[in-house]
């Protein structure tokens, strides 16, 4: 796959907020990126192992985009046994996202989901903050998941915000396949 151009800077792009459409920003931009010759590395946190509509497109694309989850689904905050496991996932995943990034083999490294990992107390915000202050300049890296943490905001480059003005599951209206997996 190709390389970023000569003079391109690789930027530091969050998604954040309390409306929908945070990991579909970044799946976009992913796909944006692929459609340019770029590799692309996907790592999801807290999800759990369902298969999602990314999930089987990234497949149908066969190269480029890699997508690997790093999390047991829903956290159960009155279980230790949970949340130890979710550390635990989340913590393997943020150790993986640090060799991936370290090696320049993708262009472009989306952390999905991270910012509720730091959030919830699953991985060390300063680890973190670390990963992406050490990042290699000519990587892009996105992060998302609601309550980014400030420090990452400030380090970031772009960072959209995305508002829940209205949302169908105030009507009742379950996640729909392809909509919101």
């Amino acid at each position: 796959m190709g390389k970023l151009g000569h003079n391109t800077v690789g930027l530091v792009m969050v998604f954040t907020g309390d409306g929908k459409g945070k990991t579909t920003a970044a799946l976009g931009t992913a796909l944006r990126a692929w459609g340019q010759g770029m590799r692309v590395c996907v790592l999801q946190f807290i999800k759990g192992n369902w298969t999602t509509g990314e999930e089987k497109a990234i497949k149908y694309l066969n190269k480029g985009i890699e997508l690997r989850r790093f999390g047991a689904g829903f956290i159960d905050f009155n279980d230790e046994e949970s949340v130890a496991r979710h550390k635990k996932d989340a913590n393997e995943g943020l150790a993986v996202a640090r060799l991936v990034i370290e090696s320049r083999q993708y262009q472009m490294v989306i952390l999905d989901e991270i910012n509720y990992a730091v959030s919830y107390g699953l991985v060390d915000k300063n680890e973190l903050v670390d990963i992406v202050k050490n990042k290699p300049k000519d990587v892009h890296l996105i992060l998302t998941g609601r309550n980014a943490p400030q420090e990452i905001i400030e380090i970031a480059d772009l960072v959209t915000k995305m508002d829940a003005v209205k949302h169908p599951y105030k009507k009742g209206i379950a996640a729909q396949r392809g909509i919101e997996y």
